[in-house]
């Protein structure tokens, strides 16, 4: 049994590491890039961020289609927002983007309604 533990304890610690290093390459991204950090975009201002789109969820608002995105920078995430939109080519879980927009407040959660956006490479 103790070398199921040690077995589980060595990939959990792997999987933090992964974590933590994809982290810190996003936020060194963003910072080279010139972008405010998500933890720093304040609300009701228009903000440049950079990060990954880590989920992706077609969730209708008010009777409209709305495509929905958790962004993430390494330092925080933030909902992006596409109102009128199923999907976007080239948005998916895992693509590095860049958005423009500002920074609203919904239901106490920072959000980027409509962004303009920017399909970013990866290395």
């Amino acid at each position: 049994m103790g070398d199921i533990a040690t077995r589980v304890r060595q990939g959990l610690s792997r999987w933090a590491d992964g974590t933590a290093d994809e982290a810190k390459q996003l936020q060194t991204e963003a910072v080279r890039a010139g972008c405010t950090s998500i933890a720093d975009a304040p609300a009701r201002e228009r903000v440049v961020l950079q990060g990954s789109l880590r989920t992706l969820t077609l969730r209708p608002r008010g009777g409209v289609p709305a495509l929905e995105a958790e962004l993430y920078d390494g330092t925080g995430t933030i909902t992006v927002v596409w109102l009128g939109r199923r999907r976007i080519a080239g948005i998916s879980p895992g693509r590095q983007v860049r958005v423009e927009g500002r920074v609203a407040l919904h239901e106490g959660q920072r959000v980027i309604f409509n962004p303009r956006y920017e399909l970013r490479c990866t290395a």
